[in-house]
């Protein structure tokens, strides 16, 4: 396990923009979106878990402001959230007065509370009339997207401080590489829509997964795929914002010069690495048993910290300024939490030291949240009771904030805060 009672103290930018993320559908539920249609939500399972609709989840459609003074209590100056599509238009072509006013209180509150707002348009959920039309599958669906940004753009612009269009569009895990490929012309195409009305930074996050040979470089096998998975999932994706040109292996090139340069900053989403073997059909799931560790009862993607993986990421991402807009560990000892951020947080300094332009950090998640059909991981600096939804703030959320305050972690303060309980 990381020593991080070893580390050296380290000093943040005075401006760095410390905070907090959430994803709508996960913290309000019941939001009309596809993944509370009994016709429409993917049935997958976790861990064994049947899947789990999100109901009201963390019940933050009712009580924001607990989340808004959760932020407060750990002195974050930013917050991600999302608007919830299905809430704003959950019938085609009509538009829900309460769902506008709604957020646009929760956007008054957090300005109100000087906490600076990175807005999500779309982050994986939409309407059922959407999703039933074929969602992003197809490109016939383009005029509604851009509809739905036109109305809420106007709406919001005052209180946004930085635009984020759709979450996670390079990966494709339940969607095809076709989605990807017509989700970049979405984002495109959103990204000037938004610019005829704000002139405040517009990106769409990125999930980074580092690709690692199973085996080492010197075995060409899990080289191979590797590059080919990072080339389908990473490479395809900065190439096509860098150069305007998508280009993915078996298909035309596609030319659209209005994509190049449509990520005023890079907004990357980063958790782990994935080491990929060539001898197995699941080829993404292994593990380095020497790093691995039981943050859960079962298996998840986050039970590896490897810090390394953010320096590689923040590297490679060096030629526009970086916000990290997603970066976390499910984990039901808060231990590896403070363990984690610290060892995130060390490779982060590290990085601007080399001279990347990282503008911030935002954890995730703020709470304990549904997790795409599961409540198991739990993700969030607090925890949030199933029944009163009442929240608590955990000792990685009372660190976290304390770094936050100071904008610098120091022996002392991990000394204060880390117990050897793992």
């Amino acid at each position: 396990m990381i020593n991080i009672l070893e580390y050296s103290d380290i000093q943040f930018p005075k401006d760095f923009l410390w905070g907090a993320t959430t994803a709508g559908q996960q913290i309000e539920g019941n939001n009309c979106s596809f993944y509370d249609d009994e016709e429409t939500a993917p049935q997958f399972a976790y861990g064994g878990v049947p899947y789990q609709m999100a109901n009201k989840a963390c019940n933050s459609y009712v009580q924001y402001k607990d989340d808004i003074e959760l932020l407060k209590m750990m002195n974050l100056n930013t917050y991600r959230m999302s608007l919830e599509w299905s809430r704003i238009e959950p019938k085609e072509g009509e538009f829900s007065e309460e769902a506008l006013q709604h957020y646009r209180d929760v956007l008054k509150c957090l300005k109100k509370n000087n906490i600076k707002v990175c807005l999500t348009l779309h982050h994986n959920s939409h309407p059922v009339w959407f999703h039933k039309k074929g969602a992003f599958h197809t490109m016939d669906n383009l005029d509604y997207f851009l509809r739905y940004v036109e109305k809420v753009v106007p709406i919001y612009e005052e209180y946004v401080d930085i635009w984020l269009i759709i979450n996670e569009m390079n990966i494709v895990f339940e969607y095809s590489i076709e989605e990807s490929i017509n989700l970049l012309q979405y984002h495109a195409k959103a990204y000037h829509a938004i610019k005829k009305y704000s002139n405040k930074p517009v990106s769409s996050p990125m999930n980074y997964a580092e690709k690692k040979p199973m085996r080492g470089y010197h075995d060409k096998a899990d080289k191979v795929m590797a590059d080919y998975i990072d080339y389908m999932e990473n490479e395809f994706f900065l190439h096509a914002i860098r150069t305007g040109e998508i280009v993915v292996p078996f298909h035309d090139a596609i030319v659209m010069p209005e994509l190049k340069d449509t990520c005023d900053i890079w907004a990357v989403n980063v958790y782990t690495r994935q080491l990929i073997n060539s001898r197995k059909k699941a080829f993404r799931f292994d593990h380095y048993k020497a790093t691995h560790i039981h943050s859960l009862d079962v298996p998840f993607f986050s039970d590896d910290i490897c810090p390394e993986v953010i320096l590689h990421t923040l590297t490679r991402l060096n030629d526009k300024p970086i916000l990290i807009t997603e970066n976390g560990i499910a984990c039901k000892n808060d231990m590896y939490r403070i363990i984690y951020i610290s060892a995130i947080l060390q490779a982060v300094a590290q990085s601007i030291d080399m001279g990347v332009n990282v503008i911030g950090y935002l954890h995730w998640s703020l709470l304990d949240n549904w997790e795409w059909g599961t409540y198991t991981p739990t993700f969030g600096l607090a925890s949030v009771d199933p029944l009163t939804y009442e929240r608590h703030l955990k000792q990685s959320g009372y660190f976290y904030g304390e770094i936050a305050k100071n904008g610098k972690l120091t022996h002392e303060l991990i000394s204060q805060y880390y117990h050897h309980e793992v």
